[in-house]
């Protein structure tokens, strides 16, 4: 797994390439609780390069939403694949995140709010 970094119009992107599985999730979860930790107040996800996400990836995601939440943090997914937006939709975090069919569409969004 990969992650690269930018900032558009005061939103943190996280570019991840690769799947997020059990052996990768750590890594992730690392980088993401030090963005809790330092209360980035906007975060995107694009997951334009990820094909695959399993239940510990699901989970990291959800722990990162739970801490964003504390201090009223935005978050959000974009250019989810088939694959993970069907993980996703499975366990119904539809319901939970905001998804957005691509960067530009997720950074207006995130950025007016």
């Amino acid at each position: 797994m990969e992650i690269v970094e930018k900032t558009e119009r005061e939103v943190l992107v996280l570019a991840v390439k690769g799947e997020i599985d059990l052996h990768v999730s750590p890594a992730l979860r690392a980088v993401l609780k030090a963005k809790a930790q330092a209360k980035t107040p906007r975060l995107l996800l694009n997951f334009a390069e990820v094909a695959y996400i399993d239940s510990s990836g699901l989970a990291t995601l959800i722990e990162y939403y739970q801490s964003a939440r504390a201090y009223q943090g935005r978050f959000g997914l974009c250019n989810l694949g088939l694959s993970v937006r069907s993980s996703i939709e499975l366990v119904r975090l539809t319901e939970v995140f905001s998804i957005f069919s691509n960067e530009a569409e997720a950074l207006k969004a995130l950025a007016t709010s």
